[in-house]
């Protein structure tokens, strides 16, 4: 595979692109590309170096990614480009990050990033009134982690601050934008259909549990038919027997009985 971007005496354009890519621990835009090569080469621009340009040696790269195997790509988030590892690694991976869980977002957090993802920008009053709980410590903590961050204040009473979501939050949900949001109706389809699949285990639980009790029901009703029949057979056993006497004709002279 010829390389088209070589540059004599140095790396190639692809190789260049590829280390800054690796390097990077964020997106880099292709604007962020270009500006890099232009401070390298004195604040003039390659000639050949262009958007188009940038964006096919990216597509070659990933092209000899796929060839050769490898499990990462370099994929558009968040407006920019950086390394992913391919989809079929999630269970390795997420193995291997499982210790920082503690570092996890907590409902409360995820509750209110979602407020403000669909509803930016937003008040901490209107996020409270959605809630229905104080929301301090929570978007204190969103705004630590730069998940959220400050984007004007409102023309209200008062000029409450408004909050919207940033880059980070693109990143941390592997979101190349705002666009690429799940749907109100997704959701609901998705809760719907999670409630139907909780709703039909219940029932074959429900179903199972019946059938082992009509079970247990069941064999307690034929033991007892059976003691009885057992029952019955010994009696007529012992009123055939020679010489033998109904005890309860026999009692007090009664009716069938010998005379005294």
């Amino acid at each position: 595979m010829t390389d088209t971007g070589t540059l004599p005496g140095r790396p190639t354009v692809r190789q260049i692109l590829e280390a800054l890519f690796f390097a990077s621990d964020e997106p880099l835009t292709i604007r962020q590309v270009l500006d890099i090569f232009q401070l390298l080469e004195g604040g003039v621009q390659p000639a050949r170096l262009t958007s188009d340009a940038i964006l096919s040696h990216i597509e070659l790269l990933n092209r000899e990614y796929e060839e050769t195997g490898r499990s990462f790509r370099i994929i558009k988030v968040a407006g920019g480009f950086q390394f992913a590892t391919r989809p079929e690694f999630s269970a390795w991976l997420g193995a291997m990050v499982r210790e920082r869980a503690r570092r996890k977002l907590s409902v409360s957090a995820l509750e209110t990033l979602a407020v403000i993802a669909y509803k930016q920008p937003v008040t901490k009053p209107e996020i409270e009134a959605i809630r229905g709980v104080n929301a301090d410590y929570v978007l204190r903590t969103l705004l630590e982690r730069n998940l959220v961050t400050i984007v004007g204040r409102a023309a209200t009473p008062g000029r409450p601050l408004l909050y919207g979501s940033t880059r980070d939050f693109l990143k941390h949900f592997g979101l190349n934008d705002l666009a690429e949001l799940p749907k109100p109706r997704e959701i609901d389809e998705v809760m719907a259909e999670a409630e139907y699949e909780v709703e039909k285990r219940m029932l074959k639980e429900l179903e199972e549990k019946r059938g082992r009790d009509d079970t247990d029901e069941t064999g307690e009703d034929s033991g007892a038919v059976e003691k009885e029949y057992l029952m019955d057979d010994e009696d007529a056993g012992r009123a055939s027997a020679p010489g033998q006497r109904n005890p309860r004709n026999a009692e007090g002279g009664g009716e069938g009985g010998e005379a005294p």
